[in-house]
């Protein structure tokens, strides 16, 4: 079977995805599989403490750890927020705020140091948002960053993100905009890109899956894994959504409906690689 490399351009017909389920296979040993938390691993909600893993999820995960080099979640929430959602699975890679937080295969968790200063920023960041957004506006407070969303009052996005953006410049700090959501992080390197390249310097192939555009930065992190070396299998997955889910697919090789979905599709994939 010829080398299936999708990663280094927008291939121009679908994805045949089992082609790469078994292409994948041959590799197994040297693949990382990446996923997004919120909207792939699991639907939002709007109440952003109730969300849980679509059914088959964690089953799949925990089947397809032992056969391939790591599987690893990047995701905007904090790592203990991870390990508390996904059922106490062992030998899975947690790297959360957007890469400033990790632990691996269940050890603890290290905080990127560079971050740690601006903690009290972002408790005092939250306290402002709460006492000046308008009642319907939700502030979730994760001790390295700030998420503002507004999916349950939808009028309110506009008056949000104005405030947000103009606390960012004030106080020197990123913005990642997101599904009615707009996130204040500290100015730190770390994105999912930036974790994804890392992972991947010494590895044969990967896939990621995401819904977001912040997940886009972790296709492109393929992408130019793939362009540097065409041996690599660099396959980008986009979980639909009403939101940004043309946005994201456009930068995919393959999407997916839903969470729900995907917890079908990985376990189909299991099929392919035990």
């Amino acid at each position: 079977m010829p080398p299936l490399n999708l990663g280094n351009q927008q291939p121009q017909t679908p994805l045949d995805a089992e082609h790469a389920w078994r292409t994948t296979a041959e590799r197994a040993a040297d693949t990382v599989l990446f996923f997004d938390f919120d909207g792939t691993l699991a639907p939002v909600d709007d109440d952003p403490t109730a969300v849980r893993p679509a059914p088959k999820v964690l089953a799949a995960l925990e089947a397809l750890a032992p056969v391939v080099q790591r599987v690893a979640i990047v995701s905007a929430r904090p790592v203990d927020f991870l390990r508390d959602h996904l059922g106490g699975l062992t030998g899975i890679d947690l790297y959360g705020l957007y890469g400033l937080e990790h632990s691996h295969s269940g050890g603890e968790t290290v905080t990127e140091p560079a971050a740690l200063p601006w903690v009290p920023t972002m408790a005092e960041l939250a306290d402002r948002a709460r006492a000046e957004l308008p009642a319907g506006a939700l502030v979730e407070f994760k001790r390295l960053s700030v998420a503002l969303h507004w999916r349950t009052a939808q009028q309110l996005g506009p008056a949000v993100e104005q405030w947000g953006r103009a606390q960012a410049e004030r106080l020197g700090l990123r913005v990642q905009a997101g599904r009615m959501v707009l996130e204040l992080k500290p100015p730190v390197d770390r994105d999912k890109g930036l974790v994804i390249g890392e992972v991947v310097r010494d590895a044969g192939g990967a896939w990621y899956f995401g819904d977001d555009v912040s997940d886009i930065k972790a296709f492109a992190a393929l992408r130019a894994r793939s362009a540097a070396d065409p041996g690599f299998l660099g396959i980008c997955v986009a979980v639909a959504n009403p939101e940004t889910g043309r946005e994201v697919a456009e930068a995919a090789d393959l999407t997916i409906d839903s969470p729900a979905a995907l917890g079908d599709f990985l376990t189909r994939a299991v099929g392919h690689l035990t």
